[in-house]
């Protein structure tokens, strides 16, 4: 039944797809309006967010970025809707640019593993696509509660064939990715989605404490493997994106957690200040709170329950 479900979502998805893009970039206007209107999940945890990161901003420069992301966090969703039920070639078709392809090339020549490191800015689906163009390559994802949820995601990212292995983040998920590594392989990472409690560790995200991932360190230090930061970023009214791949800092790949997280964060942050509208905002990055410090719960609690945020896979 999940399986059956999944792909009448599937069939659903590709019909919106073949509409005109003008059409659907008003469908993405009109999703992102009604957010604001209804004061929905989506639009509190933007606007939250936008108070903690840039609390130098005005009110109304501060309201007018958070239409902003709200618009752009639609059009991504419509956006990914096209990428997931349309053949990849053309998908990448729409990539206009690509900077620091030489940096991907010579990572990969030396052979001693690659990590990707993929920020949620722009669109990470078009980058799954471009990176499965080049390479074989497992991405580790957090499976979604629902069974047909999951279906659907293993299904319309199964057109790259044989190119990409889903990995859950649960179990022997590391010790895959250690061994992937130490052959050669390379792996795609979400670096800014928060772990566990106790899973990680506290390091500063535009100001304020966020608990990090220190796998990716981890995985660093330990097999030699080079990381790079990727991601595909919208360009003009498109949809058109420019692909930018970075060398990590140094730093990163240290053997001290808190020097691994905090060199992390730093990029991750350094990648979402290009334009603050393409991040994603209404994930509740700020959840959970360093053990014994007293800081409250900094997001709404109408119709929340805190810590029950799932992450984009």
């Amino acid at each position: 039944m999940p399986d059956l479900l999944a792909r009448l979502l599937y069939a659903l998805a590709a019909g919106f797809a073949r509409l005109p893009w003008a059409w659907q970039r008003a469908v993405a206007g009109g999703l992102a309006r009604a957010w604001i209107r209804l004061d929905a999940r989506e639009s509190r945890v933007a606007r939250q967010n936008l108070e903690i990161a840039y609390p130098e901003w005005l009110p109304g420069e501060r309201e007018a970025w958070h239409h902003a992301v709200l618009r752009t966090t639609a059009l991504q969703f419509v956006e990914t809707l096209r990428f997931w039920t349309r053949p990849h070639a053309r998908n990448l078709a729409l990539i206009r640019q690509v900077h620091g392809e030489a940096h991907f090339d010579a990572a990969l020549a030396a052979g001693r593993g690659l990590i990707v490191a993929a920020p949620h800015y722009g669109n990470w689906e078009l980058l799954n696509q471009w990176l499965a163009s080049r390479t074989p390559i497992s991405v580790l994802y957090r499976a979604p509660e629902s069974r047909v949820g999951e279906a659907f995601l293993r299904l319309v990212r199964a057109d790259a064939g044989d190119r990409v292995t889903q990995i859950r983040a649960e179990g022997p998920a590391v010790r895959q990715l250690f061994r992937l590594l130490r052959e050669g392989g390379v792996t795609g990472i979400l670096p800014d989605q928060q772990p566990k409690a106790g899973e990680g560790e506290y390091a500063p995200f535009f100001g304020k404490r966020a608990l990090t991932m220190t796998l990716l360190g981890r995985l660093a230090a330990k097999t030699g493997a080079a990381v790079v930061f990727a991601y595909c970023e919208r360009i003009g009214t498109g949809p058109d994106f420019a692909l930018r791949i970075e060398p990590a800092p140094p730093a990163l790949s240290s053997d001290d957690p808190q020097v691994s997280v905090a060199a992390l964060n730093a990029a991750v942050e350094r990648i979402a200040r290009r334009d603050p509208a393409q991040y994603q905002w209404t994930y509740k990055r700020y959840s959970l709170r360093p053990p014994g410090s007293g800081e409250p719960y900094p997001y709404p609690k109408a119709h929340e329950v805190p810590g029950a945020d799932g992450d984009p896979a």
